[in-house]
């Protein structure tokens, strides 16, 4: 199967952007030799409790030839139950609050709809959870996963009868129970104002506990398009750890036993995430499907589709009845700080961890509290609030680019001596001991005028580390979804028109060529010019605006930068000794 993978969230993509950058540095470190050679943690509040309605008393046991009041036969055996509770038809029931409007069938007792009121899909409409091509094949929201396929489908396509019908407001309670002459089962859902949502549910097949965990089956319907489906994952803590499963590392039907704190399926912005009363008896089905979609979803052909990956899971209690909570919302902090977990077994489920900001998340996490603050407190727009902060950390890099030109200044005063060292060991092989002399030699030059050859690479060094914390930053705060500015309608995504890729070329060919370059040659100079703008333009332009918008700007300051440091005594003497250097190779 086709994978494919978030540019911006995959482990396996984030390590390969990691590399990308890592390997655009070591060229920059490498080029001089190369070229001379070659050319706020929230209270505890209370458990959750299950508000429901009193359980209807079974009647006492009917003559066969009699109908239970549902409308069914009744048989009475042992071990099996004494009278039949189905629906004689399919009705829905609508639960709403404030922030969400779910609708249920009693047909399975299963979410057909479940809206997020304060997001919006691409076309501008209240966001749909539900994935309707992937629910048509591998099944809707709550259903229930049983290892036993002609049981699952008997719970999941029975009638239930339900506590009521029609609309609901949150506080609210709905319950679905259905019984035949072997099975019983019983799904109950309690509603608050918070977008968690109480499950309770019990399943007795022929007198016996059953094994049926509520699901979240079939993926979400916030991203339809192909890429969309890369963003999936399944994600769950165990005790502190963190597990992020990628749709290659997903088997389905695989069982992942406790303690789990919270499990379940996520995408790039959203989670369906299971929280169990019970995490040391907690189990975690992972369910894996393949589906076929039409390659472009705007002029979709059925002759041209492609296989994308469903990831599912189903969370429960392996002892049977299950109690737990499920969170479906946005992986917002802001969102996930607020929510009332709490500690089971001395550990609290962390939610806020569903915000993955990867590798470099020690410095993206609070680069992007910083940015939230500026955003709400300064300007008002997320774009502007990265110019601004892109802004104030050249700033405080400044003297680091001092410092890098005053390494090239040095590095150039004392490239002849190096270069006659060299000259004096070049006879020899690489293998040679006598050249280990060479380098003893060289470091003792440093030594004596008091160069340190790294110092030059240092305020790079620190750059991409922000670089790529912005990079992770943006590929994983939902804040940033479909966050505007100028001709941009989507920070988070890739520029359509690539002007900010473009402009990503353009200042950096001048920061490149602005900037002196120690003891480079300036054929060398040239050609690295080039290379560097075009290997940066070609990164930026697949990944987030707002990290070409980062990089773009910070050239912008550096150029500015570097305008006014050519001025100083320090810029004009390397500059002479560049052009010194360049009139004697004439």
């Amino acid at each position: 199967m086709t994978d494919f993978q978030n540019p911006q969230q995959d482990p396996g993509t984030q390590r390969n952007m990691l590399l990308a950058f890592a390997i655009a540095f070591l060229i920059i470190l490498a080029s001089q030799p190369l070229m001379k050679k070659y050319g706020p943690k929230p209270p505890e509040p209370a458990p959750v409790t299950f508000t429901q309605p009193a359980a209807q008393q079974a009647p006492a046991p009917l003559p066969s030839a009699e109908r239970s009041s549902s409308g069914t036969s009744a048989t009475g055996s042992v071990g099996v139950p004494a009278v039949t509770k189905q629906a004689e038809t399919e009705t829905e029931i609508v639960v709403e609050n404030d922030l969400y409007k779910i609708r249920f069938t009693n047909r399975g007792g299963l979410v057909k709809s479940w809206i997020l009121k304060k997001f919006k899909d691409d076309n501008g409409q209240p966001l749909e959870l539900v994935n309707a091509a992937a629910v048509a094949k591998f099944g809707l929201p709550l259903s229930l996963f049983a290892y036993n396929s002609p049981l699952q489908q008997r719970l999941n396509q029975a009638l239930y009868v339900t506590s009521g019908s029609g609309s609901l407001q949150a506080p609210a309670d709905v319950t679905f129970e259905f019984a035949d002459l072997d099975l019983v089962v019983s799904k109950s859902f309690h509603f608050d104002n918070s977008y968690l949502v109480g499950v309770k549910t019990s399943a007795r097949y022929k007198g016996s506990d059953l094994q049926a965990y509520p699901a979240w089956p079939s993926s979400f319907g916030d991203g339809t398009a192909v890429t969309a489906y890369g963003y999936g994952q399944i994600e769950y803590q165990n005790g502190e750890k963190i597990e992020r499963l990628a749709p290659k590392k997903v088997s389905g039907g695989s069982t992942t036993n406790g303690p789990l704190h919270w499990a379940g399926p996520t995408d790039r912005y959203f989670a369906a995430v299971f929280l169990p009363a019970d995490p040391d008896n907690a189990v975690l089905v992972s369910l894996h499907n393949a589906l076929d979609i039409p390659k472009d979803t705007d002029h979709p052909n059925p002759n041209d589709t492609v296989k994308v990956d469903v990831l599912g899971a189903a969370v429960g209690d392996r002892r049977g009845p299950t109690v737990e909570q499920l969170y479906v919302g946005p992986k917002s902090l802001e969102v996930l700080e607020k929510l009332p977990v709490s500690a089971v077994n001395g550990a609290t489920p962390d939610l806020t961890g569903l915000v993955n900001f990867g590798f470099f998340g020690i410095i993206a996490k609070p680069l992007f509290i910083w940015l939230k603050w500026t955003y709400y407190h300064v300007v008002g727009n997320w774009g502007w609030a990265i110019v601004l902060q892109t802004l104030i950390i050249n700033l405080l890099l400044m003297p680091l680019r001092i410092t890098q030109m005053k390494s090239a200044l040095k590095m150039q005063k004392i490239a002849p001596q190096q270069k006659a060292i060299q000259a004096k060991y070049e006879k020899y092989s690489m293998r040679d001991p006598r050249k280990a002399e060479m380098n003893q030699e060289v470091a003792a030059l440093f030594k004596r005028e008091g160069v340190n050859p790294v110092a030059g690479c240092l305020p790079l060094l620190i750059q991409m580390p922000f670089l790529y914390a912005y990079y992770s930053m943006l590929g994983a705060v939902i804040d940033l979804r479909q966050a505007r500015w100028a001709w941009i309608h989507d920070l988070s995504a890739f520029d359509p028109l690539y002007l900010l890729p473009g402009a990503v070329f353009i200042t950096m060919f001048f920061v490149q060529r602005m900037t002196p370059q120690g003891a480079m040659d300036p054929q060398q100079q040239k050609i690295m010019n080039i290379f560097m703008p075009i290997m940066m333009a070609y990164i930026t332009s697949k990944l987030a605006a707002g990290l070409a918008l980062y990089w773009s700007v910070g050239n912008v300051i550096a150029i500015v930068q570097q305008m006014v440091t050519n001025r100083t005594s320090l810029g004009r003497e390397i500059r002479e000794l560049a052009a010194k250097r360049a009139r004697k190779k004439k």
